[in-house]
């Protein structure tokens, strides 16, 4: 376990006028360093790793749609979560993605500290760079608990981020196909 990252826990409890020595909290510090770095495992992921070759040969030119992929990632502002769903489609060009590693991608990139329209294109990124196809469409929907939580503590706010490559982006039709499936 990370003893820095487990000793400034402990001065957190300090700081916001706690007792690290209170029954409740001698475990805390190690807790919460075990947490963060769980929280935080996309830093020590690379994209090749996560694919792990599971790129496969394929003759279908139709679009592809993972949908309702949960992801759970900290914002980089305030570093607390936020929470939703990743819909993700590609258009293949001779090669798919096995579907674990959609949520795979997803998580590794969620698993950072974030502001939800950069996982957004990180994602749709990700999947334009591993399939080569002729598009990719990723719709993230979340609940942020920076807007829920503190400041205008809004509970039922939702933010909806889209990014659209190739044909998704120049082809209107394509596009709405997209947003038709998966019922918006």
């Amino acid at each position: 376990m990370n003893t820095k990252l487990t000793e400034l826990y402990q001065q957190i409890l300090l700081d916001i006028g706690e007792d690290p020595q209170r029954n409740g909290l001698l475990d805390t510090p190690q807790r919460a360093a075990k947490a963060m770095r769980f929280l935080t495992q996309g830093y020590e992921q690379q994209l090749d790793d996560i694919v792990n070759d599971a790129v496969f040969d394929s003759d279908t030119d139709e679009m592809v749609i993972v949908q309702n992929i949960e992801l759970y990632s900290m914002c980089e502002h305030h570093m607390l979560p936020f929470i939703g769903q990743c819909h993700i489609a590609y258009l293949p060009r001779g090669k798919v993605l096995g579907l674990s590693k959609f949520a795979r991608i997803v998580d590794m990139y969620a698993r950072r500290l974030q502001i939800q329209e950069n996982l957004t294109k990180q994602i749709a990124e990700a999947v334009q760079q591993v399939t080569g196809a002729a598009g990719v469409a990723v719709i993230v929907e979340a609940k942020h608990m920076c807007m829920m939580m503190r400041g205008v503590e809004k509970q039922n706010s939702k933010m909806k981020s889209s990014v659209m490559l190739g044909t998704f982006r120049k082809d209107v039709k394509t596009r709405n196909e997209f947003l038709m499936l998966l019922g918006r």
